[in-house]
Parts: structure tokens; C-alpha cells; sequence
């Protein structure tokens, strides 16, 4: 079953819902479940025998914690993650992120480099979330500039970085990721995702929130936190 697409005003409505006194959620939590649901696509698209190395890309924002919740996760699941993690904010949250994924003695690069890109079997791209307009800026413009001449499989984490929210691709920004991760549910963008495999993660969402926003809640299988949705 194809499911609704949100706009970009709706998806940022949806978190305050979610994390309003009447949500009940704090962001700790939406972020673990986010990371977890990436984890467990990445999981269920590639085999960590056969591609174990897996480069995360992170962002300043809460797409960023996401990746590093997610890093934690492939972690545990087999995989060898490193983290390119360029800008690192100072706000608890993160830093408490960024601590438990060094618990683990993951790498950790500030500058990204050509080898480092290729050497790697997966790219998770955990840049940019819905939130983001404009052009992208250094220092993530390099590693993006990566993402559209790798031949390296591409995870995109809710949407692939530096598209539009609503539009797509861009003039700057064209590159398509062989995987998309939508959290909660599918943003407008995901119309031109031409891609080998789409998830949705989200199964958090209370059948009364996604009845006043006028999106669908997936059927998600066994205890499975993401399902797997056709490409349009």
C-alpha cells in the first residue's frame, strides 16, 4: 500500500504534537526510536558479513542524533561503524550521543576525505532533516559533493540531504540514495525517490495523531520497528 506523503509545515506540526503535554514524548526518545528504526533498515538491506563498514555522516541537528543513536545500534548489530561528525554541538544531548558511540571506540573524523568515503562499504547520510532550506554550506557541501560520485550504497536518513523538502532535487543537490529511511512517515520529496528500497519507522504514532495530520500508520510486521513500503 502506498502511503501519504506530508508537506514540510505538517511533519514539523507532527513533532510538536509528539512532543507537547498532550504527545507526552520527550526528543530522548523520539530520537532513540528514529535511530533504532535507521539501524534496523540498514540492517535488514545489507548483510554485516559481506558489507561491514559503514560511514555515518552526521549533522549538526536532530537528523545528526539520529545517526549517532543509529551508529550505537549497528553497532550492537554486527557492523563497524565510523562517524564523520564535522561540526559537534555543545548541547547535552548530543554530546551524551557522541560519548556512548566513543564508549565504543568508534571513529570519529572531523574532515572527510575521498578514502575515507570508499574505503567504506555503506554511507549512512544523516545530515540534513526536513527542516532544512537553502543552499548547502561547507563543510557538509564536500561530503554531499561525495554522495553524488560514489558508487557506494547511500542511506538516507527521513530525507536525502539537500533536496527540498517538497521538491526533490535540486540544481545543486541531485544525488539519489539507494535507501530511504522515512521517520514517522513519508515526507512530500519522496515522489522522486527512484531508490532500491523504502522504509517508513515510526512505530510510535498514536492512531488519534495521525488521524488529525491525515497520514497513514503503516502495518508494522512481528516486532519489527520499521516496514518496508513500495516505491512510487
Amino acid at each position: 500500500m502506498a502511503l501519504k506523503s506530508v508537506p514540510q509545515k505538517i511533519a514539523q506540526a507532527i513533532d510538536v504534537e509528539l512532543m507537547s503535554t498532550s504527545g507526552g514524548f520527550s526528543i530522548d526518545q523520539l530520537m532513540e526510536l528514529a535511530g533504532l528504526s535507521v539501524a534496523q533498515a540498514v540492517q535488514k538491506s545489507f548483510d554485516y558479513k559481506q558489507k561491514p563498514s559503514i560511514l555515518i555522516c552526521v549533522g549538526p541537528g536532530n537528523n545528526g542524533g539520529d545517526g549517532l543513536v543509529a551508529a550505537r545500534h549497528l553497532y550492537h548489530f554486527g557492523f563497524k561503524p565510523s562517524l564523520y561528525y564535522p561540526k559537534q554541538p555543545e548541547k547535552d544531548l548530543y554530546q551524551r550521543l557522541l560519548t556512548q558511540c566513543k564508549n565504543l571506540s568508534l571513529p570519529v573524523y572531523k574532515e572527510v576525505t575521498g578514502d575515507l568515503v570508499e574505503k567504506s562499504d555503506i554511507i549512512l547520510d544523516a545530515l540534513f532533516g526536513f527542516s532544512f532550506h537553502g543552499q548547502v554550506r561547507e563543510p557538509y557541501k564536500e561530503i554531499i559533493g561525495f554522495f553524488e560520485s560514489t558508487s557506494k550504497p547511500i542511506v538516507s536518513v527521513d530525507i536525502p540531504s539537500g533536496w527540498d523538502v517538497e521538491s526533490g532535487p535540486t540544481t545543486e543537490v541531485g544525488f539519489q540514495p539507494d535507501v530511504l529511511v522515512s521517520l514517522t512517515c513519508p515526507k512530500s520529496c519522496v515522489s522522486h525517490f527512484k531508490g532500491r528500497r523504502h522504509f517508513v519507522g515510526g512505530r510510535f504514532v498514536p492512531p488519534t495523531l495521525a488521524k488529525k495530520f491525515n497520514f497513514d500508520v503503516p502495518q508494522y510486521p512481528d516486532g519489527d520497528q520499521v516496514v518496508e513500503v513500495p516505491i512510487k
